[in-house]
């Protein structure tokens, strides 16, 4: 009987026993990426991630116009609802990721919901801009902060539901 020992494919120096549950390549704890079905190598990783990765690069550009629309109207619409708009803000949020999710053909990425973030914060932005400037003339400062709040919660609220129903999470 031959006594072989084993190493990563990566780290010749490093023993190891573990083995990539998709390619069979000897892998050390360095090397594997812990995912929900096992452990995997750098490389299979990477391919599945490129098999997943659907979009365009029109995609993004999509995204982000839908969401500065989008979120400004919204906070255009809830902001004289005050604070019931904290109520609603979320499913609009929601309602606003399902109007990209469609636009874009349901094609997937990583990056999706960043630019879909980025886009949402130049509407709300832009809303608050419009807002400061028609209250800037008859109000107090500390009045206008006040009432800037209230959309700044509100596109939050938006935001976050925006980001988290297009990375996949349910809420």
């Amino acid at each position: 009987m031959t006594d072989r020992t084993m190493v990563c494919a990566n780290h010749p120096d490093r023993e190891t026993t573990l083995r990539c549950n998709r390619c069979g390549k000897l892998i050390c704890a360095k090397c594997a990426v812990h995912t929900p079905v096992g452990y995997r190598c750098r490389e299979c990783v990477r391919g599945q991630q490129k098999e997943l990765e659907t979009a365009r690069q029109l995609d993004y550009m999509i995204v982000g116009v839908i969401s500065v629309v989008g979120l400004g109207v919204a906070i255009f619409l809830l902001n004289p609802l005050g604070w019931w708009g904290f109520f609603i803000a979320p499913v609009v949020g929601g309602g606003l990721a399902d109007i990209v999710r469609w636009a874009v053909g349901r094609r997937r990425s990583r990056y999706l919901p960043l630019a879909a973030v980025i886009g949402g914060v130049v509407g709300l932005l832009l809303s608050l801009a419009f807002l400061f400037s028609r209250f800037a003339y008859s109000s107090a400062l500390g009045t206008i902060l006040i009432q800037a709040l209230v959309p700044i919660v509100i596109g939050g609220l938006m935001l976050s539901a925006l980001y988290y129903r297009l990375r996949g999470i349910r809420i």
